[in-house]
């Protein structure tokens, strides 16, 4: 019966044998990705080598080079991983199988980082990371192995590597965090009003999601995902002298790192007070200026009180009163500069998206993770699958040219600065745009210059309008209200 035929079922696999098969094969050496289900009381073992082997092949007895990953080995208490028949790895994870009932499994392989995690969806639920100093890159076929109990399979899929394409997967699973500060609770046309809602960049806090760099700490070598735009940023990170965008810290801790990263990404943090002065060396040699200033303030206000001391105590730390951004609402928080952000929005570095109006060519080299923290609607075309999600470019069609470059320096500064003569014009296209791309506090901000704008009479008028009722009736009324000759407001420009 072939493995095609099995998989349509289940597969069950004898103790001590492997199930091997070309649909078990990745679509690159070194590159790829397996999701399936298993039934079993331990052991659930998958091995990835060069070539398929037999039946009754054992990972135990190959001289060849392979990875070996068991799930719930040691009657189901520890997770293993093992390169060439060493253990690399070995961690407690109890109860990762289950005889009763099948379980959700992703393995992922990309030029020897090995991830592993829970779910039908890769980069979801994710357990553990290790990366092979010395990758195997000629891994490409998987085998479906066992222990000495009989291992069910079931719901198999070879699919491409996660940390490539982990945007694509992830599907928007986490729920996306509410605006702290809601300025507009009404619907706006036929949008869905959850459109509005905008992401926080601590929702990206150590996430595979647009990430182009990784950290490998301590001497596990776990793997920690980062972004470069919003590390350089925040300090002075070296990529310009690393390869690949990755940075070793084999001597670093996790949680100092977690701790640092977490400054940057939510602004505040907490770390044990023993660990303190490790975070500081760690803040530092990044030149995270504003934590370097909080761990040197506490360790002196410790030392006069004289209770500094190695304990395990948690201390907070806090970028509270360092905000960089002209509006609260900026989903920018913590050490970032809003200086080096736009810099990096008029030099292109570390972009990976061009952004192309019609009729106008490339208008920016952009950074999805930027525009998706303002812009819900874009984080979902980034994110659900569509060309744009894995595109490296992105086309409008028939908005302003004008009034969508001040919507991007929006983005990157948080201020809006309009200079042009015909500023009621471009702020009507601007408000419209902000609505389209559901920016409320820019709309808020459009309404507010453009009530300034027009002249004494229309504004009486207005101003009898709540700011927020402003936003949520001034977009679908805009041609009646230049109909209605406030003289400002050209009805050509809507």
């Amino acid at each position: 019966m072939g493995f095609v035929e099995e998989t349509k079922r289940s597969l069950t696999v004898a103790p001590f044998e492997c199930a091997w098969g070309e649909e078990l094969r990745f679509g690159e050496p070194g590159r790829g990705c397996v999701a399936f289900e298993a039934s079993a009381q331990n052991d659930v073992t998958l091995v990835f080598r060069q070539q398929p082997g037999s039946q009754h092949y054992h990972y135990k007895m190959d001289s060849s080079r392979h990875y070996t990953v068991i799930l719930g080995s040691h009657r189901n208490k520890r997770l293993r991983i093992e390169v060439d028949g060493s253990t690399v790895v070995d961690v407690a994870a109890l109860g990762l199988c289950s005889s009763s009932s099948f379980q959700a499994y992703w393995i992922s392989i990309y030029d020897g980082l090995i991830s592993i995690g829970r779910g039908r969806h890769p980069n979801t639920n994710l357990l553990f990371q290790w990366l092979d100093p010395d990758p195997n890159p000629n891994v490409q076929y998987v085998g479906l192995s066992s222990w000495d109990k009989h291992v069910g399979y079931r719901n198999i899929s070879i699919l491409p590597s996660a940390p490539q394409n982990s945007i694509l997967w992830s599907q928007m699973e986490n729920a996306y965090v509410h605006s702290e500060q809601r300025l507009c609770c009404g619907k706006r046309g036929t949008r869905d009003d959850s459109e509005s809602d905008q992401r926080l960049l601590a929702d990206f806090l150590e996430s595979w999601d647009f990430s182009d760099a990784i950290f490998v700490v301590g001497t596990e070598r776990k793997v920690v995902p980062a972004h470069r735009v919003v590390l350089c940023a925040s300090g002075d990170f070296p990529f310009e002298l690393v390869d690949g965008a990755t940075i070793e810290l084999p001597s670093v801790s996790y949680p100092v790192l977690h701790s640092l990263l977490e400054y940057i990404y939510t602004g505040s943090t907490q770390i044990a007070e023993w660990l303190l002065s490790s975070l500081l060396e760690l803040s530092s040699h990044f030149k995270v200026k504003p934590l370097v200033k909080c761990c040197e303030e506490i360790i002196v206000s410790l030392e006069v009180d004289k209770k500094f001391s190695p304990s395990g105590k948690l201390l907070k730390l806090s970028s509270s009163g360092f905000q960089d951004h002209k509006f609260g609402s900026s989903p920018l928080k913590g050490p970032i500069t809003s200086q080096k952000i736009g810099q990096f929005l008029a030099n292109g570095k570390y972009s990976d998206i061009n952004i192309y109006v019609n009729g106008h060519g490339l208008v920016a080299k952009g950074h999805k993770l930027i525009l998706s923290l303002w812009s819900m609607p874009l984080a979902k075309m980034f994110t659900n699958g569509m060309k744009e999600s894995s595109a490296s470019d992105v086309f409008f069609k028939d908005v302003p040219p004008e009034a969508f470059f001040l919507l991007l320096q929006f983005m990157y500064h948080g201020e809006l600065k309009v200079d042009t003569q015909d500023i009621t014009s471009v702020l009507v296209q601007l408000l419209l745009l902000s609505d389209q791309f559901a920016i409320t506090v820019l709309q808020f901000e459009c309404c507010k210059q453009i009530m300034e704008c027009l002249s004494e009479g229309s504004r009486v008028l207005l101003e009898e309008a709540h700011p927020t009722r402003l936003v949520s009736s001034f977009i679908p009324n805009l041609r009646e209200m230049a109909s209605a000759n406030l003289g400002e407001l050209v009805a050509g420009s809507v």
